[in-house]
């Protein structure tokens, strides 16, 4: 009966450290939902003309156009808004994935971030090691706030916050050239 009582005795034990390895496990996923939540990747146009931020899963917090954005020709600041855009979800999806490899990577012997870049290389017709150089490559994506001039609008948003107003309908008459180009950008994509 001693014999019994010793192995069941040992295989408590060893329930109870599983146990607590799965409630490290769970205290790890809680960290890393923390930091997904709070990761931010930005991208500026080589021009400085559009930038964008964006989120984990692809989602854009922020597009900031300057002065000098709203006076190219339509399609070239599509171009420029399309292509910052992809820049900075790119990096947004391998940031979400090296904050996964931290987390998990070991335990389970992932390398999630490799896999995105093979996946983006492949996407792109590129290879993985031509993205990590530019990667590496890339300035610093955070400019130093600076007193705000009136007519400066590149730390404005185009993006409604959450937390504003929606505003009512516009008045009929005239508007802008910018604001006709961003009509018209935004039918287009309702149309598709």
């Amino acid at each position: 009966m001693s014999a019994e009582f010793e192995q069941l005795v040992a295989e408590f034990e060893k329930f109870q450290t599983k146990i607590k390895q799965a409630e490290t496990q769970f205290a790890k996923v809680g960290e890393m939902q923390g930091e997904l939540a709070e990761l931010e990747s930005v991208a500026t146009s080589p021009d400085r003309s559009v930038t964008v931020v964006a989120g984990p899963g692809g989602s854009v917090k922020d597009i900031r156009l300057s002065p000098e954005a709203l006076r190219q020709q339509p399609q070239q600041l599509s171009a420029a808004i399309l292509s910052t855009l992809h820049t900075a979800v790119a990096d947004a999806a391998r940031k979400q994935a090296g904050i996964v490899d931290a987390q998990f990577g070991g335990a389970f012997h992932l390398n999630v971030e490799e896999q995105v870049l093979e996946a983006q290389a492949e996407a792109l017709g590129t290879t993985a090691d031509d993205l990590r150089s530019q990667m590496s490559e890339e300035p610093p994506q955070n400019p130093a706030r600076r007193p705000r001039n009136e007519d400066d609008f590149s730390e404005e948003t185009v993006l409604r916050r959450s937390d504003e107003p929606t505003p009512g309908p516009a008045p009929s008459g005239g508007s802008s050239a910018g604001d006709q180009f961003l009509k018209n950008l935004f039918d287009e994509e309702d149309h598709r």
